[in-house]
């Protein structure tokens, strides 16, 4: 996958997870409403909140699915953030080595150094 269908399937996937959630809250409302308005004795046509609530159902079916379906973008983006990852903590440990190994240096010559100044003083 390249990287245009990749931001493609990415903005496609966004969208459709924002349909999903918004189809579930859609019909948590729905069913809500009408517990709330048959609890006030307000009298509600039963088979147009059955068909609100099955078009809702069929939204986010729909919905779902195609979040499914783009979901490849998400799977290629983690494998790639999971490779930068590694080859950061590889990139981390090399340098810590290498920062080791720049004090070892620097603390053989302070100690050739420190030599050097008592065989001076001795001669």
């Amino acid at each position: 996958m390249n990287k245009n269908n990749r931001i493609e399937y990415k903005q496609k996937y966004d969208i459709s997870r924002h349909h999903a959630w918004a189809a579930s809250v859609l019909l948590a409302i729905l069913i809500a409403g009408t517990g709330f308005l048959e609890l006030s004795g307000m009298g509600i046509n039963d088979i147009i909140i059955v068909i609100i609530g099955f078009i809702l159902i069929l939204y986010a079916l729909i919905a779902v699915f195609f979040t499914y379906k783009y979901r490849a973008a998400l799977n290629t983006e983690e494998i790639h953030h999971e490779e930068s990852k590694q080859n950061t903590g590889k990139e981390m440990i090399k340098a810590d080595l290498e920062k080791e190994k720049l004090k070892l240096e620097k603390k053989k010559a302070k100690n050739e150094a420190k030599k050097a100044k008592k065989e001076s003083k001795r001669n």
